[in-house]
């Protein structure tokens, strides 16, 4: 007998792409001969889920919540591979802060003094307010220092992969010389990898 296949559950969708959906099936019953490219489409979606009450939103949140209970559930049975995230290197440098996060962390501090009862979020957002009513020329100087950490990134980027790549070739060779060493009798697994 061959292998069992197990699919792998399809993920959940949030309440707005719900609502897309729902407008998507209702606009070409409509408009059959009519298109529109992704773009416009997606427009029009926002700004008739902007428009629509809270009421009907709730509709489309409650699909949602279904929809995650079923991914969780059908994920707890799933018996397939499951994806794993790819550890980050420690030693790997961190990538630099653009312009918009340099000002939201000038500004968070005052905000956070200013209104303790906000969450994160509402933080960010008025951080996002601030930033778009922010002059060029100030805008200007955070560039300018996400540029410079920019340029910093890349020089101890490649000192990084410099180093790795080193540290493979130590290896690869290590490996090499023990793989031809085992076929000597007495002497397999004796060479181990240069660090």
């Amino acid at each position: 007998m061959g292998k069992e296949i197990h699919l792998r559950p399809k993920v959940n969708i949030s309440s707005y792409i719900h609502f897309m959906l729902n407008y998507r099936k209702k606009f070409k019953k409509q408009q059959p001969n009519a298109f529109f490219g992704f773009k416009e489409f997606s427009r029009m979606c926002s700004e008739k889920w902007r428009s629509i009450s809270k009421h009907e939103k709730a509709k489309y949140e409650a699909l949602a919540k279904l929809d995650k209970a079923r991914y969780q559930e059908e994920m707890m049975n799933y018996v397939g591979k499951r994806r794993k995230r790819r550890k980050r290197d420690p030693q790997a440098p961190r990538r630099p802060p653009s312009s918009f996060l340099l000002f939201s962390l000038d500004h968070y501090a005052q905000l956070k003094r200013e209104n303790p009862n906000w969450s994160v979020v509402q933080v960010a957002k008025a951080t996002g307010k601030m930033w778009s009513l922010t002059s060029d020329v100030e805008k200007q100087r955070y560039a300018q220092t996400a540029a410079i950490l920019r340029a910093k990134y890349f020089k101890e980027m490649e000192a990084y992969r410099q180093q790795c790549r080193g540290s493979r070739k130590k290896y690869r060779v290590a490996s090499r010389d023990r793989a031809a060493g085992s076929k000597l009798p007495g002497l397999a697994g004796r060479m181990e990898p240069e660090v």
